[in-house]
């Protein structure tokens, strides 16, 4: 995918906040931490378009970011991180969820998962939420450059065991390091939005 333009657009809490043009949106889930900002910034060649923060937690809306004028990337809140209140946790799984079951433009969540690391019970939650409400998914392995290439399968076969994942679902392994993944991601994200490589 050729990127010739790409902008973040609003931090949205309300669905009368959405953006009303109906481009196809990609949505992005995952703990906090798991490198999802690294993985959009990689995914439009951008430095830091989505701002990635050494405080985990920090993405509080949906952010919004248009890409090609083709689809937008919308960034969830990081879950599972232990120093958000229980109410700011319960604000945003509202949130979330509503966006999740009545957003028309959604065509597809990317699960993001730390390669090095089993799925955590918050992974596998959502995971089982996609697919009870039969949301499309791809499940992202990010940080592969952090293990050796021989043990990729391994881990492979261990996230996918933990999330109980349907054979059908793919994983793509992505290092926002090194930019592996990128060509396959992109690949997903055309398919399952309709538009042009």
């Amino acid at each position: 995918m050729k990127i010739t333009q790409a902008e973040f657009i609003i931090s949205a809490v309300q669905p009368h906040q959405y953006p009303d043009d109906a481009l196809p949106e990609i949505a992005l889930a995952g703990r906090s931490n798991v490198g999802k900002s690294s993985l959009i910034n990689r995914m439009i060649q951008r430095k830091n378009l989505a701002r990635t923060s050494s405080q985990p937690g920090k993405t509080q809306q949906l952010n919004y970011y248009r890409v090609n004028d083709q689809v937008y990337f919308v960034d969830f809140p990081g879950y599972g991180y232990a120093k958000v209140s229980k109410s700011q946790r319960e604000a945003w799984g509202g949130m979330i969820e509503r966006y999740l079951q009545q957003r028309e433009p959604l065509k597809l969540v990317l699960l993001i998962v730390d390669i090095r690391h089993p799925p955590s019970a918050d992974d596998v939650l959502m995971y089982g939420w996609l697919k009870h409400f039969d949301i499309p998914l791809c499940v992202v392995a990010t940080k592969a450059d952090k293990i050796p290439r021989g043990k990729w399968d391994k881990h492979i076969r261990m996230i996918r065991d933990k999330l109980q994942a349907d054979p059908r679902d793919r994983v793509v392994l992505f290092s926002s390091e090194t930019g592996n993944g990128r060509d396959q991601l992109w690949e997903v994200i055309a398919g399952a939005a309709g538009i042009g490589g």
